[in-house]
């Protein structure tokens, strides 16, 4: 399986050329990103592209193949090794580099790999550059003589200048969360997240329990930090004393936290509780996802601070910040973004924000969660069928005539007991379906309801181009 988009190029490992992210796709991307930074490329002397990757077991042989491809188009490579997405991200422009890549297929499991491509200003590629790296791909480019070839250099020190970064934010209390003496312990899945996350907790002063932290990329559970998933880190909390529990995803992109008692503080709420964090100091606009709780907007209002809902994907959440000056803006996912920082999700940033809050209130994170307003999601997904989605969506919008829609991407449906939206994923071949209501109960029954209504125009709907 091959999947190009608006968040990368990502595949599985393994198997018949042609079925997956091969050794000659990596060179055929590589190669089209490598063209596409040429073309933006404007200063003197060769460009140059920063590379970091996660632990994946692949990991190695993708970097050696995206580095000499990018040497061999004239480009000169500074690879991060072990790092994380928000890592590389804060690196592309600390070292005036053209552009990044980051080699992780984020929450997918480890038989998955991919490339996500950066700009110059260490952002997601829009989606005119991404169709443009895609057809100077299929083109075929030309490389370069012997005597430009590029070089590629070792950098280790970036992690350490992240945990800086995020030290030095004015909105991070260093001191107060260090006099709180918490105990947390961290699940990173056995990758980045297992040397990034301790590395940060320890500098401020945390006493960490780690859980699967060892970065050997063969992942204990799966990757998506979502409770169930979770047991062995619900367990280390409860087990050991825990003040709280940190999960992120194999990239360190998506955060979320388990109270003390084992219950789960939601990935959803991660944003939320950064946001009355960020906006009690620096009141502004928020914006997330059409796929995040509506919690994000009445906590923005309590703030007398306004919200605004963008498509699915970081870029697109960019975007509208950008669009409406956004003071902090994210994903449902637990994916934090900050662009006092910078304009991408951090689980670092996401961390120090949230323990500085944690540490003023002096509360514990369950008593923090219950601030909050109580919304409940279902989140499930249906295999992507070989017909016209797009119109079977269509047609569900049409005859649904008691809601407010947005169909900016797939279609989402705000009713008087709670919302549903419905999309093709960016990263796998699945029809994403999620629902929120005030209770656990009728959220499930929206997304049942969708689900089946959806099914029926998918039976009726034209076979897929």
């Amino acid at each position: 399986m091959l999947i190009a988009s608006i968040s990368g190029i990502r595949g599985t490992v393994g198997g018949k050329a042609g079925e997956g992210l091969s050794p000659a796709d990596v060179v055929t991307f590589a190669s089209g990103y490598g063209a596409w930074v040429w073309e933006q490329h404007s200063g003197e002397g060769r460009p140059r592209v920063v590379v970091g990757r996660d632990a994946r077991i692949s990991g190695p042989w993708v970097r050696d193949v995206v580095c000499g491809t990018l040497n061999a188009s004239g480009i000169d490579v500074v690879d991060l090794g072990l790092s994380t997405t928000p890592t590389v991200e804060l690196a592309v422009p600390g070292l005036n580099a053209d552009g990044g890549l980051i080699l992780t297929a984020s929450h997918n499991p480890k038989q998955w790999n991919a490339l996500k491509l950066l700009n110059a200003e260490g952002e997601f590629l829009s989606a005119a550059a991404g169709d443009r790296v895609l057809a100077l791909a299929r083109e075929g480019v030309t490389y370069a003589d012997v005597d430009h070839t590029g070089t590629t250099t070792q950098d280790d020190t970036w992690l350490d200048q992240h945990v800086q970064h995020v030290l030095d934010l004015d909105l991070v209390d260093a001191e107060a969360i260090r006099a709180a003496g918490f105990k947390i312990a961290v699940d990173a899945v056995n990758s980045s997240g297992g040397v990034a996350v301790p590395l940060l907790l320890e500098a401020l002063g945390v006493s960490v329990v780690p859980v699967h932290c060892e970065p050997t990329g063969h992942f204990a559970h799966n990757p998506e930090p979502l409770p169930h998933h979770l047991t062995d880190l619900t367990e280390a909390v409860t087990g050991q004393g825990c003040d709280l529990g940190i999960s992120v995803d194999p990239d360190v992109d998506r955060l979320c936290f388990v109270c003390e008692d084992g219950s789960f503080f939601g990935e959803e709420y991660t944003l939320v509780a950064v946001a009355d964090h960020v906006l009690a100091h620096t009141p502004g606009p928020t914006v997330s996802n059409l796929s995040s709780t509506r919690a994000l907007r009445e906590v923005s209002a309590r703030h007398g601070c306004t919200y605004t809902a963008a498509a699915v994907g970081e870029v697109n959440v960019v975007a509208q910040m950008r669009a409406t000056d956004a003071i902090l803006g994210g994903e449902g996912n637990g994916g934090v973004i900050y662009p006092t920082s910078h304009a991408g999700r951090d689980a670092l940033v996401g961390i120090g924000l949230f323990l500085t809050l944690l540490a003023s209130r002096g509360t514990s994170c369950r008593a923090l969660r219950n601030t909050y307003p109580d919304f409940h999601m279902v989140k499930d997904k249906m295999s992507l069928p070989s017909v016209d989605v797009d119109a079977a969506l269509r047609a569900l919008r049409d005859e649904t005539k008691d809601a407010d829609i947005n169909d900016i991407d797939g279609v989402k449906f705000d009713l008087d007991e709670g919302w549903v939206h419905l999309r093709k994923s960016n990263t796998e071949p699945i029809i994403r379906i999620y629902a929120e209501a005030g209770s656990p109960e009728s959220a499930r029954a929206l997304a049942d309801r969708f689900a089946g209504r959806l099914e029926h125009h998918l039976q009726n709907a034209p076979a897929r181009v």
